[in-house]
């Protein structure tokens, strides 16, 4: 590698984190996908959907992907990050998509039963009651969940050993919150996916976009961890990590 630490660093804490999109992370880290295709499953069930909300779409990127010629007659999405409600508003909107700001709290900002599918992809929080209360009876949640202790070989290099923390996301926890709910699950299927870090710049952009991975993380916070893990990469090769993803879909 013939880019030094301070030019890797420098540029990855320069560029723009909006939205989620990983593109910039295109050959410096790689992540195996799910098997079972989450987004084509997702424009399948908004195909037949006649009222769909999507909750914390993010830059909307994944949502657009799904349906990219046009969603059913009542598309919203929620976002709470204001650079994400701007982005997503720009790229949904002209697909007849509406874009809700809303804080990802109690309650949310819609009447009860008003939709009959609700999606999510990786969200932060998930509050079970409410996406019940805005379903509509027959109606279904579709979405993909971060699973337990989802990269957490690179959580633990700069925060050392979470015990209590590796036990969160897990699938059958949030199956059984869920169920208290008043909802059924249907489907339920997990996988553990190879990530791999080519350059230290890729870590910094990760840890800068995803931040809950590392809360309070900044390269002067962890600069000298950082110049270690790069003298690693560069002496071994790729930081090899492994995400957590669940598929879950669950009906009213």
């Amino acid at each position: 590698m013939s880019r030094t630490f301070e030019d890797l660093i420098a540029e990855a804490e320069a560029v723009s984190v909006d939205g989620w999109d990983f593109s910039w992370l295109d050959g410096r880290a790689t992540e195996e996908r799910p098997s079972w295709g989450y987004q084509r499953l997702l424009g399948e069930r908004l195909a037949s959907a006649s009222a769909a909300l999507d909750i914390q779409t993010g830059g909307g990127e994944v949502l657009a992907g799904a349906r990219p010629g046009g969603f059913p007659p009542a598309m919203v999405a929620t976002e709470s990050w204001p650079p994400n409600i701007a982005r997503a508003t720009r790229l949904l909107h002209p697909l007849g998509a509406v874009v809700v700001a809303d804080p990802d709290e109690p309650p949310l900002p819609f009447a009860d039963e008003a939709f009959d599918l609700v999606t999510s992809r990786h969200p932060a929080t998930v509050w079970w009651a409410e996406i019940a209360r805005v379903l509509k009876p027959g109606g279904t949640y579709f979405a993909q969940h971060v699973g337990p202790a989802s990269v957490f070989e690179l959580v633990e290099y700069f925060l050392g050993p979470q015990p209590e923390a590796r036990e969160g996301r897990h699938p059958d926890r949030e199956s059984a919150d869920a169920r208290a709910a008043g909802l059924e699950v249907v489907d339920l299927r997990s996988e553990r996916l190879r990530v791999e870090f080519s350059d230290i710049g890729a870590v910094v952009y990760f840890l800068r976009k995803v931040i809950w991975m590392v809360p309070g993380f900044t390269v002067d916070a962890y600069r000298d961890r950082l110049r270690e893990l790069d003298a690693r990469i560069r002496a071994e090769g790729p930081f090899v990590a492994h995400s957590a993803r669940f598929l879950i879909e669950a009906r009213k």
